[in-house]
């Protein structure tokens, strides 16, 4: 089961050191950055930063390679779509056409559709390891303090916090149901061809969906009896305050999203160009 849980996981490290308002706001700078540019340096400089970040989090691959090899697929099938309906684009964005393969029809490949292709990969490489470090090295009560702390209201706070909280458990469900479908005699395994694998994945959703709004009135229900939402302010149990640390990262994270921005528009065009 541990194959498919996206959660906060508790360990040691800088990364987990660093308050969840503060994750937050270099998660939110660095996926406007990631979206705004296409120049390459700029997003292997990321990439790389990313990947560091990664390590230092002590975060090991095993523990999201489920993650891993669904935005893999994700990945190669936009980039295949985008080669099937868009296989000039490249040439369009940079001006310029060289041919390294003819194929059939409009179906030729161009080094310029490799090169925007790639930057495409780039842009998923950037955002993965921010996103998986936002999720797994911040525990979510903490993190709603964090909001609250910076003027978000606590009612909203709250709800990013359940939902956090939430994952691990939709994930867990979904895998006790798995289990039972199979005890019941639906085979999900690699024995079976993979569309008797969807049809008996898809078998599992209904249950799951009752079983997830069965939780969501449990939980409300606890809430409006505690009087949820009466009060402007509340406590927290789990309340970090800021540290040097946090100031550090965040003039850091300010000081590199105003160079990258700079340096991506500073000729007037996002797009860089190599040919």
């Amino acid at each position: 089961m541990n194959r498919f849980m996206l959660a906060y996981i508790e360990r040691r490290s800088p990364i987990h050191a660093l308050s969840g308002a503060t994750k937050l706001i270099v998660f939110l700078l660095w996926s406007v950055l990631a979206m705004a540019g296409y120049d390459t340096r700029i997003m292997l400089i990321m990439t790389a930063i990313g990947i560091l970040m990664f390590i230092l989090s002590g975060t090991r691959i095993r523990e999201v390679s489920f993650i891993f090899k669904m935005l893999f697929l994700f990945m190669l099938l936009n980039l295949v779509t985008i080669y099937i309906f868009a296989p000039e684009q490249g040439v369009v964005i940079y001006g310029s056409r060289h041919i390294i393969f003819e194929g059939k029809g409009r179906f030729t490949l161009t080094a310029e559709q490799l090169f925007y292709e790639f930057n495409i990969l780039l842009k998923y490489s950037m955002i993965t390891p921010a996103a998986l470090l936002l999720i797994v090295t911040t525990n979510p009560s903490e993190f709603a303090a964090s909001l609250n702390r910076i003027g978000v209201p606590y009612t909203i706070a709250y709800a990013v916090s359940l939902a956090l909280r939430y994952i691990p458990d939709v994930q867990r469900d979904y895998e006790n149901i798995s289990q039972a479908q199979q005890a019941r005699g639906i085979e999900l395994s690699r024995k079976v061809s993979w569309i008797k694998r969807l049809r008996g994945t898809a078998a599992i959703l209904l249950p799951l969906v009752f079983s997830s709004l069965d939780r969501i009135d449990v939980v409300s229900h606890a809430m409006e009896l505690r009087s949820f939402g009466k009060y402007k302010r509340r406590t927290w149990y789990a309340s970090r305050s800021f540290t040097a640390a946090d100031a550090l990262v965040l003039i850091l994270s300010a000081a590199l999203f105003a160079l990258g921005m700079w340096f991506t528009f500073r000729d007037g065009n996002r797009f860089y160009n190599p040919f």
